[in-house]
Formats: structure tokens, sequence, C-alpha cells
């Protein structure tokens, strides 16, 4: 019996083309592959091989079929129906790999099938393996929409205006700061008073004040992130451990009413006695063992 969960067959829905994709050619159309370009989940590499001849700087993406993954930046990005044949889980992990591999000033582009019947596992009709579909809506600009294709134009959350919330400073981060990765749902930057090298906030998009009052579906992209950021701090800085806090409300600390929590690396030696760690925040109650 085959592990569904795993979706170790999605590989198999990339399709045959001699063709520009219609996402392809409609970003072409419209002048909005500009700068490096990457095709992330390029499938079997139609798209990149046409537009390399058309003298487009463009490099392809794809765990199965070119795996070998990107080590820059780039000005543009696509990502066509690769998030319709994808779990949940999978689909963040896609969209916080491309806000990481994007340049700050630039414009990623995501394809979603919309003429989906059916959600869930089926026999591929070719392969006869048990591949996955299901629907993706977005929160991002979308730039075009018919009864087959929906394409979303994503840029960093902080260089966007929001004109909710304008005086919350996680609503409207600055632009000069560095994003370290972005879901749909939350966003990660480095705190701009650290108090360690690479002290890192995770901070979902919705605003509210307390982390309980969170739906537990902003909760749970959260503690998601909360993992990822940590993978990128351990490869970045390697840190020897790390306290993880999150203040609710004015007598815990917390300074700004829009949730959020801290991921803080920490090094041997950084103070002269770590016992007790979060416990420290109120002092003389970190050592409770005799």
């Amino acid at each position: 019996m085959e592990n569904l969960k795993s979706n170790a067959y999605s590989h198999l829905t990339a399709k045959e083309r001699t063709a520009l994709s219609f996402p392809a050619k409609y970003l072409l159309d419209k002048k909005l592959l500009t700068g490096d370009i990457l095709d992330f989940g390029c499938g079997l590499g139609t798209d990149v091989e046409l537009l390399s001849k058309r003298d487009f700087r463009i490099t392809g993406y794809d765990p199965h079929y070119f795996p070998k993954y990107p080590t820059r930046k780039f000005d543009t990005i696509v990502c066509f129906y690769v998030l319709n044949v994808l779990m949940q889980e999978e689909q963040a992990n896609v969209l916080m790999n491309i806000s990481k591999l994007l340049k700050p000033a630039g414009k990623a582009f995501f394809a979603v099938r919309r003429d989906l019947r059916f959600e869930g596992f089926r026999m591929h009709k070719v392969h006869q393996k048990p591949t996955y579909q299901c629907n993706v809506k977005l929160g991002y600009k979308s730039i075009f929409k018919n009864e087959s294709c929906e394409i979303y134009e994503y840029r960093h959350f902080n260089q966007i205006t929001h004109k909710d919330n304008s005086n919350c400073p996680f609503c409207n981060p600055n632009s000069d700061r560095e994003l370290i990765v972005e879901s749909a749902t939350a966003y990660a930057i480095y705190d701009k008073y650290p108090v360690s090298e690479g002290h890192a906030l995770i901070i979902p998009k919705r605003h509210c004040a307390n982390f309980f009052d969170l739906t537990f579906r902003d909760q749970s992209a959260c503690i998601f992130m909360l993992n990822q950021v940590k993978e990128i701090l351990n490869e970045k800085f390697h840190p020897h451990g790390y306290n993880v806090g999150i203040n609710v409300n004015s007598s815990a600390g917390q300074t700004i009413s829009h949730a959020h929590i801290h991921l803080i690396p920490r090094y041997d030696g950084d103070v002269e006695n770590p016992v007790g760690g979060v416990r420290n925040v109120i002092p003389g109650k970190a050592i409770y063992l005799k």
C-alpha cells in the first residue's frame, strides 16, 4: 500500500510540451520577465529552454528533474502550477523558499489552476501512481484570471505599503529591513535591537496583539516558520543553543501590540551562567534545584 501522505509522485504531473506555457507567454507579452529569472519547479524545463533561446537569463530548478538548488537571488521568479500538486506543508515550503531566493525589489509570479473539480489523491492515468491535486488561493495581488488559470504577483511583505494599521511597525515593516523568509500568513525579520547575533522575529501578518488570540492556522504558520528560521540561523550563525519567547501583554514585557515570537540564538560564554534560561525573566528565579 502506497503511503499517500508522502506525496512521493508529485513530479509525475510535469507535462511534456513543445511551446511556452500559457503563464510564460502572458508574462512575456506583459514584459514582466526581467533581469535574472528563476523558474522554480520547472518540471521538464521547456519554458527555461525556450526562453533561453530568446536570450533571457533564466535558470531552472526542480527537486526531481533539475535538483541543483540555486545559491543566488533573482530579480524575477516564476512558479507555474506547482502549488496545485502539493500538500499544505509542501506549499508553505515553496513559498518560503521563493521568498528567500527573491531579491528585495524583485517580483515572483505564481500560476495556479482554476479548472480543478476534484481535490485529493487520484491515480495518474499515464503513470498509474497516486498523485495529489488541490485548489489554491493566495493573498497576493491577482494580475490575471480566467476559468482555467490565475496568476498572482508576489513582492516581499516589507516592500508593499499596507493601508490597514499604518502605525504598526509589524504591519508596515521598513523596506530596508532584511526579510529572512515569508509564507502566505507570516514573515520573519531580524530584531532591530538584537540581544544576540541572529536574533530573529517571527511575525503573523494578521494584526493581533495577543498570540493566544490568533487563529490556530496563524499560530501553526508561525511555529512552522520558527523551525525554518532556526535552520537558516544554524547555517548562517552556527549558534550553540536557542531561547524561544513570546511576550503577551505589558506585564510580561510586550512593547509592540502585534504578536510575535522571539528566536534568540545563544552562544557558549555569552553570559556568565546560562542556567535557568527563560526563567531569568524574573530575577532570582533561574535556579530552582538545590
